[in-house]
């Protein structure tokens, strides 16, 4: 925050605690990742990825979806930077992100969610 003094400043804030509000720009990578996880589809496709690499058709049957609404929740997954793509062939492989955004964010949704991860 560039302007330390606020209007009424009635905790008396210390200086060190504005400067440490965060920037727009960083919240904003956070908000747009729980945005996605705010649908109960896309939250149950991350908690997939967390756990394996799939393609779009194995997914979409775990979903009991069809490909082009799974491939559209993946693209806004994907765009959000939660989970990463890498090609083989003519198929498409999906996984968590290893960011620590990612990671957190499957650590608290098992935690919150009271989710086991499941045993390879």
């Amino acid at each position: 925050m560039s302007n330390h003094s606020l209007p009424h400043n009635h905790n008396h804030l210390s200086d060190d605690f504005l400067e440490s509000i965060p920037p727009k720009g960083e919240v904003a990578i956070v908000a747009e990742a729980l945005k996605q996880l705010g649908d109960p589809t896309r939250l149950r496709i991350f908690w997939i990825l967390c756990h394996c690499e799939e393609c779009v058709i194995d997914i979409a049957a775990m979903m009991e979806m069809s490909s082009p609404a799974v491939s559209h929740h993946l693209r806004l997954l994907k765009d959000s930077g939660l989970i990463t793509s890498r090609r083989e062939g003519k198929e498409m492989y999906y996984t968590a992100s290893k960011s620590e955004l990612a990671q957190e964010l499957h650590a608290v949704i098992e935690k919150i969610g009271h989710i086991t991860c499941p045993t390879k």
